[in-house]
């Protein structure tokens, strides 16, 4: 098998139909199926053409466009392997990636380009294309436009890899997820049902994961025109203008990206009547989100989704399924509902020993193991979509375990099920407070205050032995009346609320609560 095939039947199928529409020079540009699929042949070629072979591994510096995919279709046919890095995380990531990993060629646009000044790792990768306009010692892109293209799908096994990704390494070594076509053509399946794919669909696209599940499903990828590297603050107009121009009937993005879109619908007093289903995930989604969106996208359905690096999706609620009992509960620190797992995949609650290694377990052990519905610990999930290990090994030790020769991954979240089987996330298991007031889940009390409308972050987190609660409210909010944040969690038995003035986040979706760096501003403050 090869995802290639599954990716070009829609070239087949509805040759004509857009595939892509993203912005190129300006203006909007439309790529069809069958557009995409020569395109992509012909790239086929410039790659043979240039000495590469079938498992060699292809670093990719572009965003989201339809050169993005067409490079991808081209890597996927040939067998090699597309390798993906953060260049945002460091000059030194990168240099650990390409050690980990050596890439035989590089693809990237002209600005991308430029890293090979300033890192050596980019300057040994023996092949070089270039987007755009010509770069020293690379192979133009656009030479693929003369070429005869190379209609040949080379067969693989399952167990081909195909893309490669990797963790940030902002702990230590950065951890490489291998996704073979086996993994990727259950991961498009999984999405596929999640996300209600449906042929025809015009999806705003802000997921490269997602858009390459929608050239399987015959869905028109609408890329926005925005820098999707910060979707905390992209510019909400162009968006809008394209979603009315082109009449999108879906998206799925991060919760920082819907925030920037509400936000201006609100001060514009603009919806998005077109828009029949919205998905978010990728951070913490909160029913205050899930109510924006559904003002923002009054015709939509809007679902939360539940996934991680490693499998995804995981479990998805929509806002009609959140009942005012569950919004009693999520007040009261009962924790954030996640909804009920996905059909494709076995998800079960391990009693809490985040950081030691579990295992191996038969049936029946693993069983015993597990927690009651209602008891909290740890999330562990199998399935075809689940990442089984890392490159190398790295990290399996610590997040992989085998249940009769299966393999489970850790995702270090905490949650319980409930009594309906529903999902409900407690934060990171490393993140758990435990004192002499005993244990406390921060993730909780985090969830009960969101509901707060003046709240736009806030954290909990134990610093020189107490309990802290920081909050960063929205501009011109009052910030002096904090004992009513602090008398909603008296359950929490918080010591302090402190404001902030911005408690920062990460920088992949702008919405999860960097916390090395509030300790740092805790710190200082103190001083």
């Amino acid at each position: 098998m090869n995802l290639a095939h599954t990716l070009l039947e829609q070239a087949q199928i509805r040759p004509h139909a857009p595939a892509i529409i993203d912005t190129y020079r300006g203006r909007s540009r439309t790529t069809t199926f069958v557009e995409l699929d020569l395109a992509a042949a012909r790239v086929a070629r410039l790659l043979v053409n240039n000495g590469l072979q079938p498992g060699d591994a292809v670093l990719v510096f572009h965003p989201m466009s339809a050169e993005l995919y067409v490079a991808l279709l081209a890597l996927f046919r040939l067998r090699l392997v597309a390798m993906f890095l953060d260049p945002s995380a460091g000059r030194e990531h990168i240099e650990r990636c390409c050690v980990m990993h050596p890439p035989r060629a590089l693809i990237a646009g002209t600005k991308a380009h430029l890293l090979r000044l300033v890192v050596r790792a980019l300057r040994r990768i023996p092949v070089k294309f270039a987007i755009g306009m010509p770069i020293p010692f690379a192979v133009r892109w656009s030479a693929a436009d003369q070429l005869e293209p190379l209609q040949e799908v080379r067969e693989c096994e399952a167990d081909t890899p195909a893309l490669l990704t990797f963790t940030s390494g902002s702990t230590g070594q950065p951890k490489g997820a291998m996704r073979t076509h086996g993994l990727l053509a259950a991961q498009y399946r999984a999405l596929g049902a999640s996300l209600a794919l449906t042929a025809g669909d015009v999806d705003l696209a802000t997921l490269p994961i997602v858009a390459l599940a929608n050239l399987g499903s015959g869905v028109t990828s609408l890329i926005p025109n925005a820098d999707l590297r910060f979707p905390g603050a992209v510019a909400a107009a162009p968006i809008f203008a394209q979603i009315h121009a082109h009449q999108a009937t879906s998206s799925i993005a991060s919760p920082a990206f819907f925030e920037c879109l509400f936000r201006h619908g609100e001060t514009s007093a603009l919806t998005l009547p077109s828009l029949r289903k919205l998905y978010t995930g990728g951070a913490p989604v909160f029913p205050r989100l899930l109510d924006q969106m559904q003002i923002l996208a009054p015709n939509a359905k809007v679902v939360a989704l539940y996934g991680s690096t490693e499998a995804e999706p995981i479990a998805h609620v929509s806002r009609r399924e959140v009942t005012a009992d569950d919004l009693k509960a999520m007040l009261g620190g009962r924790g954030l509902l996640a909804g009920a797992p996905v059909a494709e995949i076995r998800l079960c609650i391990l009693r809490d020993q985040w950081g030691r290694p579990v295992g191996p377990y038969n049936a029946a052990t693993f069983a015993e193991a597990c927690c009651e519905p209602g008891d909290p610990g740890e999330i562990v999930v199998h399935g075809d979509h689940v990442l089984p290990g890392y490159l190398r090994g790295v990290g399996d030790e610590e997040t992989k375990f085998r249940v009769d020769g299966g393999v489970w991954h850790r995702t270090g979240d905490a949650g319980y099920l409930d009594e309906e089987g529903r999902l409900w996330l407690l934060g990171r298991c490393v993140a758990r407070i435990h004192d002499a007031r005993g244990d406390l889940y921060p993730f909780a009390a985090e969830t009960a205050v969101y509901q707060d409308p003046r709240v736009r972050r806030v954290a909990l987190v134990a610093h020189r032995g107490k309990r802290v609660l920081a909050v960063e409210f929205y501009e011109g909010d009052d910030h002096a009346n904090l004992d009513t944040v602090r008398a909603a969690l008296a359950w929490a038995h918080i010591d302090e609320v402190r404001p902030c003035q911005r408690i920062p986040v990460d920088k992949r979706h702008n919405a999860k609560i960097d916390y090395p760096s509030l300790y740092r501003l805790l710190e200082q403050a103190g001083r």
